[in-house]
């Protein structure tokens, strides 16, 4: 009977190892397949980089289908489908996050999932610079946001807008000083406006409305003559004498007689030589009408409108470009040396070929 005691003892210790041994191999075997789970999943959804920098911008109300279109389109297919996948489990609505958002090249999907759907947005640039129509200046932005051309047209077509900047809609243009501006792809026309806005009247400081003041002029005609000046020459050393010489006409009541205003009344900014100015019939051309146009015929700079502020009095009235093409001019105080000037001028177009 002892001996039968000692072998069920035995026996029943061994089971006991068996099982743990079976239990050890099962969790080592369960340990071996979560892990084989997870790499798999890890492989499917984390790994890979974004193959190139792209702005992925997601309107207003947007699906996640258009979001993913958005990713594939730049970044391809397979990339997309790991960040698509990603923002899924974190139950964002992609349709509030309304905007423009910079997934950088090497980025891995996580991470665009994450700025996705919680990253800040990525600002963009926008550069003024010598625009001459208030439609096309309007178009061009306008194509930078999510919003069309009408709407921007409609706050700048704004009288009431206007008028907080001293400004009227014919003379919107002049908000639009030339320098670079950064705002977000899901800002509003208005907002758009407001920014551009403040820089003007961060230039318009108390000592350029005085200067302005002095030489008889509002902010909003100075910014008129400048975009006159702009277009008569791209010589900044020289731009303050022109405003100066405009000016002088301006208080003598002379037409200002400004070959630019012809060109921006005739649509046509290719013409190098004006002929017969009196027939075009525009209150943007100054042969035909005294004073200023009633709005600017580009967009200017501060440059500008400082070189006309800070211009030094003389009695100049009349000037010529300068017979030997440098872009500079001749200036002269009475007619006959304009004359003077004006055939030495001629006679080089002539021999150019230029008519």
């Amino acid at each position: 009977m002892r001996d039968n005691n000692k072998k069920s003892k035995r026996s029943s210790s061994a089971d006991k190892a068996t099982t743990t041994r079976m239990r050890r191999i099962a969790a080592a075997v369960a340990l071996v397949c979560f892990l084989g789970v997870g790499i798999c999943a890890w492989l499917i959804l984390f790994s890979g980089k974004a193959p190139s920098s792209a702005v992925v911008r997601i309107p207003s109300g947007a699906s996640k289908a258009q979001v993913h279109d958005s990713i594939s389109r730049y970044l391809g297919e397979p990339y997309a489908s790991k960040v698509s996948r990603l923002v899924g489990l974190r139950g964002t609505d992609l349709g509030s996050r309304h905007g423009a958002y910079l997934i950088e090249a090497g980025m891995s999907p996580l991470s665009a999932a994450r700025r996705l759907t919680g990253g800040p947005q990525e600002p963009l640039t926008i550069t003024i610079n010598g625009f001459r129509l208030l439609p096309v200046l309007e178009e061009k932005v306008s194509a930078r946001f999510d919003f069309n051309e009408d709407s921007l047209a409609g706050v700048l077509a704004d009288p009431e807008v206007m008028k907080q900047y001293g400004l009227t809609p014919e003379q919107a243009l002049s908000l639009f000083l030339n320098d670079s501006y950064q705002f977000y792809w899901n800002a509003s026309p208005s907002e758009v406006v407001k920014k551009i806005g403040s820089h003007y009247e961060e230039v318009w400081t108390p000592e350029r409305k005085d200067k302005a003041k002095a030489l008889g002029l509002t902010p909003a005609e100075v910014m008129t003559l400048a975009s006159i000046v702009d277009e008569e020459s791209n010589k900044q050393d020289e731009k303050g004498m022109i405003g100066r010489l405009y000016i002088n006409r301006l208080q003598t009541g002379m037409k200002l007689q400004a070959d630019p205003t012809v060109r921006f009344a005739g649509g046509d900014f290719t013409v190098k030589r004006v002929k017969n100015p009196n027939s075009i019939q525009s209150p943007y051309n100054t042969y035909l009408h005294a004073g200023l146009p009633p709005g600017p015929i580009r967009t200017t700079s501060v440059e500008t409108i400082d070189a006309i502020l800070d211009s030094k009095p003389h009695d100049y009235i009349y000037m010529c470009a300068k017979e030997d093409f440098s872009g500079y001019h001749n200036f002269a105080a009475t007619y006959s040396e304009h004359q003077a000037n004006a055939r030495r001028y001629k006679r080089e177009l002539d021999r150019r070929g230029i008519y």
